[in-house]
């Protein structure tokens, strides 16, 4: 078969796999203009450009011999949200990306998440029966039938040490809100979002189908989550697969309770605090004010914002399954954020994303910083003000 008719049919197999809007590209490059990649120096920033992905897309991948590259997108929406041609670049990179999985080549970096999640149904190399010793101390109801929200608790505070201490933090400002909630356990499997990104999509249906059938068992109807990633998932793709549920991120259900007179912030901080808008939460979702308007409720506290924001933050490169990425120092966008919370005096960096507390305290680590600039997720600033010792 000639080149260009293996070309052709694996454009083809592109478009049937999501990415239909391929050749709405018209190399304008504003993608590659506005790709964080174009912020950090090293041998990744010079490889990857978003708008050749687009183009080698266009031409069947004819020409492409690099899939490490690939797999360099941490899908953080910058480019997606700014296209003039409305261009769904992220499900193109998906689509890629599903080619070289499909074909057995998995990056190494991913290797045993992959790995996992078909044995564990977690990331995390964690056994299933370990997924809710983020409990111990902690007196976290269990989800019934009388019960209002399904409290999911993303598989990285399921199993990482320090996420584990956001999955407490966010139960014990719940419980003390008086939300009727449950978790339900170790039959949970992870949301699917990351190795979803990855490209492995008959992994990704598999995880899903679990969770739907877990939860329709359950009777389960409404949701609240911990992670961006995870509120991304079951809002806009387990519908196409029969998951229909009302689901809302924690801050966004915290907002309303504070507003309503529900949520009763006590203690001063006396901190300066800078948000960082998860991609996820942020980009992806639309939850800008949430946050901010928990933040500036807790007496004492001094919001301030970095430099880039809401839209126009900065990723802390953990998406696209890049969390479990090696990447030298002085080449993670993430000391950037650092760098720009330092600049603007704060003590505290806040984020709402288990993933952007593991950057970010990682990026603070690699600078030197850490004493400087503490990393917290908003529920343990929350907690904190509610009386809660850390």
């Amino acid at each position: 078969m000639e080149t260009k008719e293996i070309s052709l049919e694996m454009k083809e197999y592109l478009v049937e796999a999501g990415a239909q809007t391929l050749d709405y590209c018209m190399q304008c490059g504003l993608c590659s203009g506005l790709c964080p990649w174009r912020l950090v120096p090293g041998e990744t920033s010079e490889a990857f450009y978003i708008r050749r992905m687009m183009r080698l897309g266009q031409l069947g991948l004819e020409g492409f011999d690099d899939e490490q590259v690939l797999f360099a997108c941490t899908t953080c929406g910058m480019c997606q949200l700014n296209c003039p041609r409305e261009v769904k670049i992220i499900d193109n990179v998906r689509s890629m990306r599903s080619t070289t999985v499909e074909a057995g080549f998995v990056p190494s970096a991913v290797r045993s998440v992959v790995g996992s999640l078909h044995a564990n149904g977690n990331p995390w190399s964690g056994p299933r029966e370990k997924r809710m010793d983020w409990q111990k101390g902690v007196d976290v109801p269990a989800f019934t039938s009388g019960t209002e929200y399904l409290l999911f608790v993303c598989c990285t505070s399921c199993y990482d040490p320090r996420s584990q201490r956001i999955a407490r933090s966010v139960v014990d400002v719940l419980k003390r809100a008086g939300v009727n909630f449950g978790v339900i356990g170790v039959e949970e499997s992870c949301c699917g979002e990351t190795v979803r990104k990855i490209g492995d999509e008959e992994l990704f249906t598999k995880l899903a189908e679990s969770n739907i059938r877990l939860f329709r068992e359950k009777g389960v109807q409404k949701i609240i989550t911990t992670s961006p990633h995870c509120l991304y998932t079951f809002k806009n793709e387990y519908p196409a697969l029969g998951g229909e549920f009302e689901v809302v991120h924690y801050t966004q259900l915290l907002a309303g309770l504070l507003q309503e007179g529900k949520l009763e912030l006590k203690t001063p901080l006396d901190k300066r605090v800078a948000y960082h808008d998860p991609c996820y939460l942020g980009r992806h979702n639309g939850i800008f004010d949430a946050p901010r308007t928990l933040i500036r409720a807790i007496p004492g506290v001094e919001p301030v914002e970095l430099s880039r924001s809401r839209e126009r933050s900065l990723c802390c490169a953990g998406g696209g399954g890049r969390l479990w990425a090696e990447v030298p120092r002085g080449e993670r966008f993430g000391e950037l954020r650092v760098l720009d919370a330092e600049a603007k005096s704060a003590d505290i960096l806040a984020t709402a994303c288990p993933y952007c507390v593991i950057m970010l305290e990682a990026d603070s680590l690699a600078l030197d910083k850490q004493e400087k600039i503490q990393v917290m997720e908003l529920s343990e600033l929350l907690s904190a003000s509610m009386g809660r010792e850390s």
